[in-house]
């Protein structure tokens, strides 16, 4: 009888459930028409918004410095202290720093790009494995081609789609959402190697070492656990779910936006939709956009919460990682996209 229950629960955390494909669209992508109407009635208002915002380096800086204290403290710390620290402080700051790489991707730091990708390779020193020049690389593609099969690197692949629609596979799925999220990016679409990838690279190789010498073995392993907890099942890592994944609608709707009080931990992340409306509007100056243009904004569907997002992705029959609006590659053209608006005003 026994054997017979667990085996009847090993099928059911086993079997697919949920979607068999993604919700396809022939439509363009709703930020590209929301921009061009958003500009013709508002454009003077909308592009003072524009420009980085010097607080953000700041602040950045601030985070890093303190996740390299907690850092050289490991070595001390006694198993439960080193795991709570892990999870509740560095796991957060890792996750803080993550998403300022991503604003900083859209040159929203200092004037200069070169001075914003700098500052992105300092940013990355708290965790151990090199990502923010690939990342900005394959964030400039999920932008210009958002839902674009084969080539938004934010997109599961079918594979995914098909080995990870199990209770399980979810719950894997959302576990390592980070490293399907790097990973991902590399097999989609071929990125071009540029000096500021290997110096990206060299630098944390070094920055590795120098806290090796320094703190010791449990200063990286500590990195390299704050990076895993604080992207997994922790309450900010509901918005790599919430951003794009359809939990509710038909759809037409492709990306949400999350207006709780997570966003003071997150850069304001959580205004997704204005985000990809206005990618040169910096974090604390994205909540103006629904007060310029409320009309844009006050009937779109809104995110309740972030940690309640990453159980229902798990638990919810028809949640999985098809659960995406997608676009068959090359279906319609998006010169309007090509602009510098997208991931920022580069100046050399």
């Amino acid at each position: 009888m026994l054997a017979s229950h667990l085996k009847t629960a090993a099928e059911k955390l086993t079997e697919h459930c949920g979607r068999d494909d993604y919700y396809w669209t022939t439509d363009n992508e709703m930020h590209a028409v929301r921009r061009r109407k958003m500009l013709e009635k508002y454009s003077s208002e909308i592009k003072k918004l524009y420009g980085p915002d010097p607080l953000t380096w700041k602040i950045a800086t601030a985070v890093v410095l303190f996740q390299i204290f907690l850092g050289s403290l490991a070595s001390s710390m006694s198993w439960p202290v080193f795991l709570l620290t892990a999870y509740a402080i560095g796991g957060t700051a890792t996750h803080n720093s993550f998403l300022a790489v991503h604003e900083i991707t859209h040159n929203l730091a200092f004037r200069k790009a070169v001075h914003n990708e700098l500052f992105a390779i300092f940013l990355n020193i708290i965790v151990p494995l090199p990502y923010a020049m690939g990342f900005k690389s394959h964030h400039r593609d999920h932008h210009n081609y958002l839902g674009w099969e084969q080539v938004d690197p934010d997109l599961p692949t079918a594979l995914e789609g098909k080995l990870l629609s199990s209770y399980i596979g979810k719950f894997f799925f959302v576990t390592f959402q980070v490293f399907f999220y790097a990973l991902r990016p590399t097999l989609v679409r071929k990125m071009k190697i540029t000096r500021m990838h290997v110096l990206n690279i060299v630098a944390q190789i070094i920055f590795d070492v120098i806290f090796y010498m320094l703190f010791g073995p449990w200063c990286i392993i500590y990195f390299f656990l704050s990076l895993v907890l604080g992207t997994g099942w922790h309450p900010l890592a509901g918005h790599f779910l919430t951003e794009h994944y359809i939990f509710q609608g038909d759809g037409s709707q492709e990306t949400f936006s999350y207006y709780g009080p997570l966003n003071w931990l997150a850069w304001n992340v959580g205004h997704h939709v204005e985000h990809h409306d206005f990618p040169y509007v910096p974090w604390r100056h994205l909540h103006k956009l629904r007060e310029i243009a409320p009309e844009f904004y006050e009937n779109l569907e809104v995110t309740p919460s972030w940690p309640l997002a990453l159980y229902d992705f798990v638990f919810k029959v028809n949640m999985n990682p098809f659960s995406r609006t997608v676009r068959r590659k090359g279906s319609y053209l998006r010169p309007d996209l090509r602009s510098a608006e997208v991931i920022g005003k580069e100046e050399n």
